[in-house]
């Protein structure tokens, strides 16, 4: 039985396709899903299954939008294994998320689509933006005294952003926390 991580992208953002976490979690269940649990209500799921990432991403994109009531269509996921996931955390850029009070640090998760190719809808402002490659993720940091000044809303009007799905820092270190805690040794 493998551990996953699914992130669903387009769930309870601002006030748009709300879905409560009791109610996903239940739904989840209900598809054989084992140790289902959800962090904050952002679309951040951890469950274990014998079920290959893509059966369980297919399962999902189509379950989801045909149980609950969604404002408009876009819903996506990505389905990450434990592995993958730790994979984000371990390989971040040295120093990365480790001065919170100085910087807000996010992961942009990519979903079919790599690192490569998106790169360049970013354009970093000299002085408070910095991002780097990962694999399957984009590491994006920016200045906390000057974040209104930040570019990274830029890539709000691109195509590709709606290939990606941004969590803080803090969230993906408390992922893998409950991870750990799953796994056994």
């Amino acid at each position: 039985m493998e551990t996953y991580i699914i992130l669903i992208r387009g769930i309870n953002v601002g006030g748009k396709n709300a879905l409560s976490m009791a109610d996903l979690r239940k739904f989840l269940e209900e598809q054989g899903f084992m140790d289902v649990s959800t962090y904050i209500a952002s679309g951040n799921v951890i469950l274990r299954s014998d079920k290959p990432a893509n059966e369980i991403r297919d399962c999902l994109e189509k379950g989801l939008p045909e149980n609950f009531k969604f404002d408009d269509e876009f819903v996506k996921i990505l389905v990450l294994t434990s592995a993958q996931f730790q994979a984000v955390v371990v390989n971040k850029p040295e120093g990365f998320g480790e001065q919170p009070d100085q910087y807000h640090s996010d992961a942009i998760f990519l979903m079919d689509i790599d690192a490569a190719e998106t790169m360049s809808v970013f354009s970093p402002r000299e002085g408070v933006d910095r991002i780097w490659p990962g694999e399957g993720v984009i590491y994006s940091q920016r200045l906390s005294a000057q974040r209104t000044k930040s570019r990274l809303n830029k890539i709000m009007g691109s195509p590709v952003y709606k290939s990606m799905t941004i969590r803080s820092w803090n969230t993906v270190v408390k992922l893998r926390e409950i991870i750990e805690k799953m796994e056994p040794g």
